[in-house]
């Protein structure tokens, strides 16, 4: 049979839609769309995944020390049981005998390449593979793809990469959650990125516990209008001295240094930046911003979003003028047109500073977008990718700095004062903060009118500080520690420096916290004591943020070929195996850490919720865990026992606004984050108005709500 179509296999639905949108392919099928010479089709994610060492022999249904190590010689996958349907239609359309060449549409990184890739070769096909490989959505971006479809034979070392990051994680978190189980005689779950870092939470609240506050005492020296300061003391009875010594004599003006100083702009954003900002500014969790992302990505609203880069290429240089002047019409104060007039494109332009893809940006969609429909999280995060975009393409911030010198009874003491005289792109970062309600940072003081040799009567006192101990993790701080982490012992050379990739932290985060590891308080992040006993009794090996960070290094080489994926996979074997070899019995001391967990009712020592009691189907997935989402009695529970998200019927929020919290409403606010309600109540007032509730979910706890007055009633 001849050959009549391309089947092109893209990662998601909606990805595949708003490809047959742009090539013109009307026709739905089941789990397909057909037309114009194409067949499209779609992943739902991981299709595939390694198989479980029982499935390889029965033998490791019971974990056992002696089966240890187990390395599997040729590796077996299994399909998802919820997605087996469309892996058979996608197996079906391979093998087609009218179709010709396969163009792989997934998303363009290491993990869309191995979605695709597991599915072509589990399905034995043979036939040639195109590479479609975008950073946005825009029909523009697309069809431009399409028109610069690249053999897939280029990405071969991007796929050798992601099956080593695969089977390496698999060979570390197998053997080392088997070995240390066994060991302690408790569910312990360690893995190749997450243990690393959960050392480093664990390491930060040992360096609080452990930390001593010191007081110090500086001596004040105030007069002619400004403050000056003498260096700190630990000695209080001196600093008192020289104030007793100091007040009431004549200080003397030596020298009045002034410098111009200048802070450029900060890059654009790539996902870890952009993760952290919006920790700090809105206390979203890392796996939230992603999700936000991701959607706003499918949106046509924001460039690929799973970038470690912060820099656009030379190409795209003419196109930022545009761009920003469209943006700018969307945000939530005003950018004169005389400052869109100077901007400087080649701020943010480095061809050799990009990887797989360029920095996030909005595109040019969001200038005609309805942003007022967006759900609260995905405008938040627009608008700080579109402020980004401005602020890093404006001018310095200019200052003058000037650092004035006293002269009293022989003690020196200093004063910094600071005029802004340019403000920059500081202009359209505080500008975001103000109108989200923050309180801009303060800056340092004006000094008075001075000059050399000016005396003036002084009057002293004594200020008490202490020192402070390291901060706790919060998300923003944790994201960046992962980035950085083992870069001060490693060679210049080596590019990649951190725990994970952009795309991976988010979920590294949430598995320790599922597992019991980590938990949120308020914006924190804080071991419990099962996390930090786990650490206390894995060597140091399996915990080190360099061995992590190197292996890192080492997919980085494999993508470019300059290591074998054979030679990667050899030393994570041997590395497994010596320690499975040199760890064969628990020391003494720590063989109490895990004392075995008292079952409840309802569960095997989980905290079981008391109202999940589950009736009829489920009615959405759970947008944290992904677990079931059930009606009850009481409300709407996740079944993943150790998840919180839950909605109350007897909810105030609702019942406040006489509206009754049904089965649709609960479902469209989990699959939406949004609805859009008339006939609400005021109590205030006594009467009824319209609004779009929003799921105001913190990952945490039990979600909240939000309303937007801004939205219109969808068009029906």
């Amino acid at each position: 049979m001849k050959t009549t179509h391309n089947l092109i296999i893209a990662e998601k639905p909606s990805v595949a839609r708003a490809i047959a949108s742009v090539l013109g392919v009307r026709n739905r099928q089941d789990g397909s769309y057909e037309g114009n010479g194409y067949i499209i089709s779609w992943c739902i994610g991981h299709l595939l995944g390694l198989a479980e060492p029982q499935d390889y022999d029965s033998k490791y249904v019971k974990w056992r020390y002696e089966d240890l190590p187990i390395a599997p010689g040729t590796w077996k996958y299994t399909a998802a049981t919820k997605t087996k349907k469309q892996l058979k239609i996608l197996a079906s359309l391979l093998k087609n005998p009218s179709v010709g060449t396969i163009i792989n549409a997934c998303d363009a990184g290491r993990e869309g390449e191995l979605i695709f890739r597991l599915v072509y070769e589990q399905c034995k096909c043979k036939k040639p593979i195109q590479r479609l490989w975008i950073s946005s959505m825009e029909e523009a971006a697309i069809a431009e793809g399409f028109r610069n479809l690249r053999p897939g034979t280029d990405y071969d070392r991007l796929y050798q990469a992601a099956l080593c990051r695969q089977q390496a994680d698999w060979l570390i978190g197998m053997n080392y959650s088997r070995l240390f189980s066994i060991l302690y005689n408790a569910a312990l779950r360690v893995g190749r990125v997450q243990t690393p870092t959960l050392a480093m939470v664990v390491a930060r609240e040992e360096a609080i516990s452990k930390f001593v506050k010191e007081a110090y005492y500086i001596v004040e020296l105030t007069g002619a209008g400004f403050t000056a300061e003498r260096e700190k003391l630990k000695d209080k009875a001196m600093a008192e001295a020289i104030c007793a010594a100091c007040n009431g004599k004549i200080a003397t003006i030596k020298s009045i240094k002034k410098k111009d100083k200048s802070i450029p702009p900060q890059k654009l954003h790539d996902l870890t930046t952009l993760q952290r900002e919006a920790n700090r500014l809105f206390g979203f969790t890392a796996s939230q911003t992603l999700n936000a992302a991701q959607n706003l990505y499918e949106k046509k609203l924001i460039t690929y979003p799973r970038t470690d880069s912060r820099f656009l290429t030379d190409d795209m240089a003419s196109g930022i003028p545009s761009l920003v002047r469209g943006v700018a019409t969307v945000l939530p104060f005003t950018v004169l047109d005389e400052d869109i007039a100077k901007i400087k494109p080649g701020q943010v332009i480095n061809n050799k500073k990009v990887t797989d893809h360029h920095a996030i940006i909005p595109t040019p969609t969001t200038a005609k977008a309805n942003i007022s429909s967006l759900p609260m999280d995905e405008k938040n995060l627009l608008m700080l990718v579109c402020t980004r975009l401005i602020s890093a393409v404006s001018e310095k911030h200019i200052f003058d700095e000037t650092i004035v010198t006293v002269e009293c009874e022989g003690e020196i003491f200093t004063a910094k004062g600071k005029v802004i005289l340019q403000n920059g792109w500081k202009t359209y970062e505080e500008a975001l903060v103000v109108s989200i309600g923050r309180t801009k940072r303060g800056g340092d003081k004006p000094l008075p009118k001075l000059y050399e040799g000016q005396q003036y009567t002084a009057e002293t006192s004594v200020r008490e500080g202490f020192t402070q101990p390291p901060k706790h993790f919060t998300e923003d701080l944790l994201l960046s520690a992962m980035e950085h982490a083992g870069a001060e012992d490693m060679p210049n050379e080596m590019e990649r420096k951190g725990l994970g990739t952009p795309a991976t932290r988010a979920s590294i985060i949430e598995v320790l916290v599922k597992s019991g590891f980590l938990i949120r308080e308020a914006k924190l992040l804080l071991p419990t004591e099962k996390g930090v006993n786990l650490i206390k009794v894995l060597p140091e090996k399996v915990k080190s943020p360099l061995l992590t960070a190197e292996w890192e290094h080492n997919l980085k080489l494999i993508e470019r070929g300059e290591q074998s994926s054979s030679e990667f996979m050899i030393a994570i074997n041997h590395f497994v195996a010596e320690m499975v070899k040199t760890h064969h019995t628990a020391p003494d001391e720590y063989k109490t850490l895990f004392p075995p967990e008292t079952p409840k009712k309802g569960g095997k020592g989980r905290k079981v919720n008391k109202d999940y009691k589950p009736i009829g189907e489920p009615i959405a997935l759970c947008p944290r865990c992904g677990g079931n989402v059930s009606e009850a009695p009481k409300g709407f529970f996740c079944g993943n026992r150790e998840c919180q998200f839950a909605f109350f019927k007897d909810s105030r929020f609702f019942s406040a606004k006489k509206i009754e919290l049904t089965k649709e409403i609960a479902k469209t606010l989990i699959t939406e984050g949004r609805i859009y309600m008339e006939g609400l109540h005021s109590e205030k007032k006594g009467t009824n108005y319209n609004a779009t509730i929003l799921l105001d979910d913190k990952g945490t706890g039990y979600p909240g709500y939000q309303m937007d007055f801004s939205a219109v009633a969808p068009k029906v």
